[in-house]
């Protein structure tokens, strides 16, 4: 990537957080695998823009298989006429396992979106939440964040490949910015997942780098 480039790039880092790497609550398949190249990206300073997304459920949230009676977690359900995965307890405020990685060097960051806030809204995207009662996907802030920066394109990693990094591209191409994906800095929940994910790509118009 050239420097020109880099001049109006944003790096978003998608919730690399304890609860999702393996022993977490969440985990993701081979998930810390990533720590040592975000940290090594991060120490290279090639971006002028850094933003990471952090997970920051409130307890008892929507998206917890807990908060439905009778519903394990990886079920799917219908909530505000939109399908919702039920996850296990994850990334609940104030515990360890939502705090930015702490293997990672995290000075580099010029921002960090919270998302999932709302315990009766699911928030994958670094960009707009999922779906809300009588809304049509609110957003985050982080787009006019960018945009008042200059930025028009955004690089993506971080966790996990078929879900949040995935949404967060595809939200950022929808509201107007180019997308690349570093694929070696992600991890899905499943790998079963990356051939429809790899498929994906191209499809939406995210560049995989």
């Amino acid at each position: 990537m050239t420097h020109a480039a880099c001049a109006t790039s944003a790096l978003i880092l998608v919730d690399v957080q304890p609860d999702f790497m393996p022993g977490g609550a969440l985990a993701c398949h081979e998930g810390d695998a990533i720590i040592e190249g975000i940290d090594q990206l991060l120490r290279q300073h090639r971006f002028r823009h850094v933003v990471a997304t952090q997970d920051w459920h409130p307890a008892g949230h929507i998206s917890f298989a807990s908060s439905h009676p009778g519903h394990a977690p990886f079920d799917e359900i219908e909530l505000y006429g939109q399908p919702q995965t039920l996850w296990p307890e994850h990334c609940v405020q104030g515990t360890t396992g939502a705090e930015l990685h702490p293997a990672i060097d995290w000075s580099a960051l010029d921002a960090v979106i919270r998302k999932g806030t709302d315990p009766a809204v699911d928030s994958y995207s670094g960009f707009r939440e999922n779906h809300g009662p009588g809304e049509s996907r609110p957003r985050t802030g982080l787009a006019g964040w960018l945009r008042e920066r200059g930025v028009d394109e955004v690089v993506v990693c971080g966790l996990a490949r078929e879900v949040c990094v995935l949404w967060t591209a595809q939200d950022a191409l929808a509201l107007g910015f180019r997308a690349r994906m570093l694929w070696d800095l992600t991890r899905p929940v499943t790998p079963a997942s990356d051939a429809a994910t790899r498929a994906t790509l191209p499809a939406s118009g995210i560049v995989l780098a």
